[in-house]
């Protein structure tokens, strides 16, 4: 069985969108590390933040990824911020391929202003400021991912083909 692959990055670059695609495609599974923090919890990403913190959610969210990394076979996509916790970047790298989608700042802003998710990392009075703040925080991360693939002038569809294109050459290769 194939191992995971891992689609990392900030929000609004495609991740689930990409995600359900490759599971489509390779018809593996698809998982959702913030979807499987809020079953788990019987609570809101929104609310975890409100009702206790950003440092409980992030612990949540590596107990999630832990339970995931036993498995094979799955897309699997994170929560933008999961590469902070210390260890969560290898623990992806150890069990399958790991995929940051980037994408530029205001290519970011527009997407998640047509989006209606609940974003509390967002929810300041400057958000575009607040995307290049996370974003520049979060670079050195992201670069450490197996590939990258930059989001911001394709479809979800494109980005998925090139992660097919790039899996299918180290399989062969």
């Amino acid at each position: 069985m194939m191992k995971n692959i891992y689609l990392i990055g900030f929000m609004g670059t495609g991740k689930s969108t990409v995600g359900r695609l490759l599971a489509e495609d390779f018809k593996m599974k698809f998982v959702d590390t913030d979807k499987m923090v809020e079953e788990m919890t019987g609570r809101t990403i929104g609310e975890i933040f409100e009702e206790s913190s950003e440092a409980e959610f992030r612990k949540l969210e590596t107990e999630v990824l832990r339970k995931i990394t036993e498995e094979k076979g799955m897309i699997v996509s994170t929560g933008g911020g999961i590469v902070v916790t210390r260890g969560n970047l290898d623990l992806m790298k150890n069990s399958g391929h790991v995929f940051t989608l980037i994408a530029d700042a205001h290519t970011i802003h527009e997407r998640l202003k047509k989006d209606d998710t609940c974003r509390p990392l967002l929810e300041v009075a400057e958000p575009l400021d607040e995307i290049k703040r996370l974003l520049f925080e979060r670079a050195a991360f992201y670069i450490n991912a197996h590939h990258i693939i930059e989001t911001s002038d394709i479809t979800p569809r494109e980005a998925a083909d090139q992660i097919t294109a790039i899996l299918r050459q180290e399989i062969q290769g």
